[in-house]
């Protein structure tokens, strides 16, 4: 995706990036001095700063692609110290990029703010998260200098600065909650350091820091190093196997909008983003390479979608979804072809939708009914009839049902793999099998959101939740425009939507197959009218109804079977039982293993202090016998 870009200072363009950058990161440090009690009074200026971002996102989407110094910024800071400019020199490094790419990222980076901004002003109350929309500001405003940094070091200062507000935005109010926060934020942190070292060994290669500059084949083993290093820094971030187990632990402590704001959407957005910039920009991935995308991309799939069928715990259920689906975007990046690069960014966009919209639902049903267990719900359509609606669309939409944007960006994705099965190569000659397993991850998926729809909407009421109503239009606005996103992306997929979003930034291609989104949609119209014309012809009233009769004894009302039981029988199944049973005792969990590591290691190294002189002398003149070792 490196394209001809210019480089200039024009003051229009710079003046929209220095503002959209500086204004929510200046007014989030302003409202960190506005106390608490004010907390709508916060949500409302964020709703207002969020506006005026947006608009100017808005203007930079329609402006010409170009490449920002940011010379006049470092000119007119006034930073000085006993008369010495602390930015002297600093110029080269301030590089923003406006292409085609970023400029898609940043849109839909304010378009979800504004939505989940809204939404907060109902859902967050005094307390809940302390400094709340401080932190999401300054998250807003160093999302966007992400996305738009070309300069590798200026990245890093945004990307790192989002790992302490992804900290911040989780309330750490009981013990399990502080040791999910320190969880995210130990595994963020390395998973920065490791990205250092791969941005260290990246300019060692090239000598260069700019993205656009840089283009290097992975046929030696420093750059594979590199190339691997960057990959962990966008894995971890995205949610990508083995660095996800930070996202499932996330979505259950945190707040359902910090949830939807972070591991639901710009996670996502900025993970996939830097992901799409290591694999179509700062690198030429070798055959090895897309072997070991691809292999990683279906084994996100698989393994977070079978730990989300035995979850009890909704938000925990879609964390787990939320780690999925970006097996699904490694697997379109890891094929290297147009469409597949197209539908990686295509199922990116979509991702962002209906997840942040299942997680704004779950947010509703926490906040009507206090409860998180899907076990204790049920039956809640007739009194929450738009959330209910709403997350419908949602869970048809990530399981790949037509004619939601889920369908069109997986359709996508698998017909990139049929023709990825042309080329040669071993990871070519593999396609049957990631197709077979990104198809059976969309089937799972599938499964796992009967239970959520089931469990929670549908069935008989719980009697505690006889009161519950509808949430305010606050929170329930933000779900339904989501909603409409997802049908409309889905029906204008091929017709609009691939064409004028995504093909300005990989370039234009065919679409392989008979498969029309409209045609599809138009069909579906058809099948589902002629349905009811038939349910209306053969009369209503010729069906009677009945209590259940078993045993010989006849069931009543309040008898249920609650949809997760069903599910048991997963977790029971004799192959599957010894995975789920090491899940739980986190054998996966790279976290936990490094924890574990760090303390044996410890406590090695604390028998070795035994306090005996003639040891420690040993010790010392091994160390220097092993640098002079690495010396020569």
């Amino acid at each position: 995706m490196n394209e001809f870009i210019t480089i200039t200072s024009q003051p229009a363009v710079c003046s929209y990036l220095q503002f959209m950058i500086f204004i929510p990161v200046a007014a989030g440090i302003v409202l960190f001095l506005v106390p608490e009690k004010y907390i709508r009074i916060k949500g409302i200026l964020s709703v207002a700063v969020s506006l005026v971002t947006g608009y100017l996102t808005l203007a930079l989407f329609s402006s010409a692609i170009r490449m920002v110094a940011l010379d006049d910024l470092v000119a007119k800071s006034c930073m000085t110290l006993f008369g010495v400019n602390l930015l002297d020199g600093t110029s080269g490094f301030l590089t923003i990029t406006t292409d085609n790419l970023s400029k898609l990222i940043i849109v839909f980076i304010s378009l979800f703010s504004f939505l989940i901004l809204l939404f907060s002003l109902a859902y967050i109350k005094q307390g809940r998260v302390k400094n709340y929309y401080p932190w999401f500001l300054i998250t807003l405003g160093c999302s966007y200098g992400a996305v738009l940094a070309d300069n590798l070091l200026l990245f890093l200062a945004f990307w790192g600065i989002l790992g302490i507000t992804l900290y911040k935005l989780i309330p750490g109010s009981d013990e399990e909650s502080s040791a999910t926060a320190k969880k995210t934020l130990i595994l963020i942190g390395a998973s920065d350091t490791i990205l250092i070292l791969g941005i260290a060994m990246l300019w060692r290669l090239t000598g260069s820091l700019s993205m656009n500059a840089i283009s290097l084949p992975t046929d030696n083993i420093l750059a594979v190093t590199a190339f691997v290093a960057l990959l962990v820094g966008s894995f971890t971030k995205a949610g990508a196997f083995p660095f996800h187990t930070w996202v499932p632990d996330y979505s259950k402590d945190a707040p359902a909008s910090s949830s939807a704001i972070l591991p639901a959407s710009l996670d996502k957005l900025l993970g996939i983003y830097f992901l799409a910039r290591i694999t179509t920009d700062l690198f030429i991935p070798g055959e090895w390479m897309r072997l070991l995308l691809l292999s990683i991309g279906v084994t996100t799939i698989i393994t977070a979608v079978m730990m989300a069928l035995v979850q009890h715990n909704y938000k925990k259920l879609l964390g787990y979804h939320a780690v999925s689906q970006v097996g699904y975007m490694i697997t379109g990046f890891g094929l290297g072809s147009l469409i597949g690069i197209a539908a990686g960014l295509f199922h990116m966009i979509n991702n962002a939708i209906y997840k942040s919209g299942l997680f704004l639902s779950a947010g509703c049903i926490e906040q009507r009914t206090g409860q998180e267990n899907i076990d204790e719900l049920g039956g809640l359509s007739k009194a929450m009839p738009i959330t209910f609606a709403a997350s419908l669309i949602f869970a048809m939409s990530i399981s790949g049902i037509p004619p939601f944007n889920g369908f069109a960006s997986k359709w996508m994705i698998y017909q990139g793999i049929i023709d990825f099965g042309a080329g040669p190569g071993i990871a070519s000659k593999l396609w049957v099998l990631w197709l077979g397993l990104a198809v059976l991850g969309s089937a799972l998926t599938l499964a796992s959101f009967i239970k959520f729809i089931g469990g929670v909407f549908l069935g008989r009421r719980n009697t505690a939740f006889e009161k519950a109503k509808e949430v305010s239009p606050l929170m329930w606005l933000p779900m339904v425009m989501l909603a409409l996103f997802c049908i409309f992306f889905g029906v204008f997929a091929t017709n609009f939507i691939v064409p004028k979003l995504i093909m300005p930034v990989t370039g234009e291609f065919q679409f392989t197959g008979f498969w029309n989104s409209g045609l599809v949609s138009l069909l579906i119209i058809i099948s589902i009218a002629l349905g009811v014309i038939v349910y209306l012809a053969v009369s209503i009233k010729r069906f009677r109804t009945e209590d259940s009769f078993i045993g010989g004894e006849r069931f009543h009302e309040k008898t249920g079977y609650p949809t997760p039981e069903f599910y048991k029988t997963i977790g029971e199944y004799r192959p599957l039982a010894w995975m789920y049973k090491k899940a739980e005792e986190k054998l996966f969990d790279i976290y936990d293993l490094s924890k574990h590591f760090v303390l044996w290691l410890s406590h090695k190294l604390s028998e070795a202090h035994t306090g005996v002189l003639p040891a420690y002398v040993i010790w010392v003149f091994a160390g220097l016998i092993i640098m002079l070792l690495i010396m020569i």
